[in-house]
């Protein structure tokens, strides 16, 4: 249903924008809106889930995107659609939270590896299936269907949660760090907001700038915090372990360069007047191989998940080089599989082998840092590319998904080490 919510939202953009009355410009806060809210409220509904009962947590999170995808449905103008996906997202946050507690609370710390593996699948295989679903639901019933229909999904989960234990902790944290999350989410949405403005034409300086600065203080502010917290929202010490943090950016890089992507081809094929057919099979290329292609990725990844990883991140840079230079059709067509591809082979990967450089008994924290920090990776990408792209250009925001490709395979390169092999066994060294 998330993905959906996101890169389903993403196809829709141009057929909301013209049929809702408010300016162009808030097209792309559509999807910006629910990714940065989510994205800042994530922390903060991860520690209200272990408080409260879980389930109950899970289902209200459901409730509150199954209302807002009905009402947005019916939103007069952009501006009411955006408010109501930010609302979305905060709704979303809550789910993924409570739905993770749930987990921690059900499956012994052995278990929740592979759980949190089959969850990686699903949520890169759905991302890659949003735009065709979302396609075949504008072609039944409009662009009001794409927000509709996740919000049903959401509607029948939370009635399935009647009857289910309320998983309550038996233990709750007695501490809760209120001002390190509350400083994180300020953080990610001043930054979301200021990239996704940017410095372009009709854009005042001080908009920007002055919510970079508020994201800048917010984040030294939730440094010092995090650090004298007795039990701190952002557990900052599995930062400091490199191939986790290696593989987190990476993770955020590849959605990001997804996300960008389906946002940029499809604008880039019609100024090409790429027929409707011609830009189906651009976005199948795209992402189809996310869904065909992950238990090759799981096989290749027992032996070269450092190699595979980082292939792919410099194919994304050097393709979204290409796309600088020239977007014919042909290109845009090649562009599209080697990104597919690329993102298919790679699907789960960094997931799998960041959480191998965790403890397991701080398995759950591991799994929930990682997501944070890929949705908010993903968002800061989409939202710097759509600010890039109100100044110069459609083909801009790849560029600044390839750079951030680019900026993680030298990051994974540095930091993970590569495996060997010594009388049999497997050694991990420089």
């Amino acid at each position: 249903m998330f993905p959906l919510a996101i890169t389903g939202a993403t196809a829709a953009v141009p057929d909301v924008t013209a049929h809702l009355r408010g300016a162009v410009a808030l097209g792309p806060w559509i999807v910006l809106a629910y990714n940065g809210l989510f994205a800042a409220a994530l922390l903060l509904a991860g520690a209200s889930a272990d408080r409260l009962a879980r389930t109950r947590f899970f289902a209200v999170g459901n409730i509150v995107v199954a209302a807002t995808g009905a009402l947005s449905a019916l939103a007069p103008d952009l501006p009411s659609l955006v408010a109501l996906r930010a609302a979305g997202g905060v709704g979303a946050a809550m789910c993924a939270a409570g739905g993770s507690s749930m987990v921690l609370a059900v499956y012994p710390p052995e278990e929740r590896r592979r759980v949190y593996g089959y969850a990686g699948a699903v949520l890169g295989g759905s991302l890659a299936l949003g735009p065709v679903v979302a396609q075949a639901l504008m072609a039944v019933g409009g662009w009001p269907l794409v927000f509709v229909a996740p919000g049903a999904v959401a509607a029948v989960a939370a009635l399935a949660t009647l009857g289910l234990p309320g998983l309550r902790s038996p233990e709750p944290p007695e501490s809760f760090d209120l001002a390190g999350a509350a400083l994180f989410g300020v953080t990610v949405a001043a930054a979301v907001t200021a990239l996704g403005m940017g410095f372009g034409a009709g854009v005042p300086w001080w908009g920007p700038g002055g919510l970079i600065l508020v994201a800048v203080a917010g984040a030294t502010g939730l440094v010092r915090v995090e650090r004298r917290a007795p039990e701190p929202a952002i557990p900052l010490d599995l930062l400091r372990i490199p191939a986790y943090r290696a593989y987190a950016v990476a993770t955020g890089a590849f959605m990001g360069m997804l996300v960008v992507g389906l946002a940029v081809l499809p604008r880039l094929g019609s100024a090409q007047s790429m027929s409707p057919g011609e830009t189906a099979v651009m976005l199948g290329l795209l992402t189809v191989p996310s869904t065909v292609l992950p238990l090759l990725a799981a096989r290749l990844a027992r032996r070269l998940a450092r190699q595979l990883v980082t292939g792919a991140l410099f194919a994304c840079a050097v393709t979204a080089v290409v796309l600088q230079v020239t977007d014919a059709p042909g290109v845009l067509l090649v562009a599209a599989g080697v990104i597919g591809l690329c993102l298919g082979l790679t699907e789960g990967v960094p997931d799998g082998q960041a959480l191998n450089h965790v403890p397991s008994r701080r398995g759950g924290a591991g799994a929930a840092l990682f997501s944070t920090t890929r949705m908010s990776l993903e968002t800061f990408t989409l939202a710097a590319a759509t600010g890039v792209m109100a100044a110069l250009g459609p083909s801009s925001g790849m560029a600044v998904a390839g750079a951030m490709c680019l900026t993680a395979a030298l990051v994974v390169r540095r930091a993970v080490p590569s495996p060997r092999r010594v009388g049999g066994e497997r050694l991990y060294g420089r």
